[in-house]
């Protein structure tokens, strides 16, 4: 594949507040994934590389070219912001055109690109309403339908499956993917790995302004394996079911909760604690009320990772 964006140690800062941080990378076409908490760094990373912000210190480049203030790679970008930023009085209609008008295509063309967007998100029907009476998933389908209105060669989605039922999700995937199998470039970010993992294999993990690691999916699943996670479970008999764990060489930890006495597992082997866990509900005739991970969030992992 060829290279298409290239960051040279691109930082970013607003005042004391860091954004990011000397990152140095290139991305292929293809789909990459930017995964990383909330407050990482990914929509600063993509306003950079899209032009809407200056850098502090280094360069971004799309096909060996400046980004910055490059108004002739604009065309060939598609950018779909976290954040909605509608006129609210337009109806989709009018929004999606309003962008089209700005590549100066004939007003056929406008009419036909706008369709064909709005019918790819399924806003068709309602394109003539107005966008302050859109739901959460009708704008977001509509900031995406936006972003790929002019049929760019880049596409770069940030956080695009917020707010999306379950439905709405699986086709924008679909979508992200058919694009791929066309040639495009398309970065999608996101703080839920399997948001990302549905999607593409290449991803990019950004913590605290910084590339972490950047590599294939069974890379930085290996590395998020490791991290140790605390089950509670809250059952009849706590007690015995610990008895049973301590015998596990991949379970670190057996406590109870101070609160309300549930049994608090910390493994480093979620796949097999699962998969015994059942047999023993069955063997010692345990009734179960609850099983939740207070910890297992992407943001949990990385605090792991930093601080190896």
């Amino acid at each position: 594949m060829n290279q298409v964006i290239e960051t040279k140690n691109l930082s970013k800062w607003y005042g004391n507040v860091l954004g990011l941080s000397d990152v140095s990378l290139q991305i292929e076409s293809g789909i990459t994934g930017i995964l990383g908490p909330n407050g990482a760094g990914k929509s600063t990373f993509l306003k950079l590389i899209t032009g809407q912000i200056k850098a502090n210190i280094g360069t971004v480049s799309i096909n060996g070219q400046k980004i910055r203030n490059n108004y002739s790679l604009f065309s060939m970008i598609g950018f779909c912001p976290e954040q909605d930023s509608f006129y609210e009085e337009m109806t989709g209609w009018q929004f999606v055109v309003s962008l089209l008008k700005l590549y100066h295509f004939s007003a056929s063309v406008i009419e036909e690109k706008a369709n064909k967007a709005l019918d790819i998100v399924e806003l068709i029907t309602d394109k003539n309403r107005s966008i302050r009476s859109y739901s959460r998933g009708m704008r977001q389908r509509l900031k995406v339908a936006q972003a790929i209105a002019h049929e760019p060669e880049i596409v770069i989605l940030d956080e695009p499956l917020n707010g999306l039922d379950p439905l709405g999700r699986r086709k924008i995937i679909r979508l992200i993917k058919s694009y791929s199998g066309e040639g495009k470039t398309i970065i999608v970010s996101s703080h839920v790995l399997p948001e990302i993992e549905s999607m593409t294999r290449k991803i990019i993990l950004i913590h605290q302004g910084k590339i972490f690691a950047q590599g294939d999916i069974h890379y930085i699943r290996d590395l998020i394996e490791t991290h140790p996670h605390i089950i509670s479970i809250k059952c009849s008999d706590p007690r015995k079911l610990a008895s049973r764990f301590v015998h596990e060489d991949y379970v670190l930890k057996v406590h109870f909760g101070s609160s309300d006495g549930s049994l608090l597992v910390e493994t480093n082997n979620r796949d097999k604690f699962f998969s015994l866990l059942p047999s023993l509900f069955v063997e010692y005739k345990i009734e179960v009320q609850e099983i939740t991970s207070p910890d297992d969030n992407l943001q949990a992992v990385f605090d792991y990772l930093v601080g190896k």
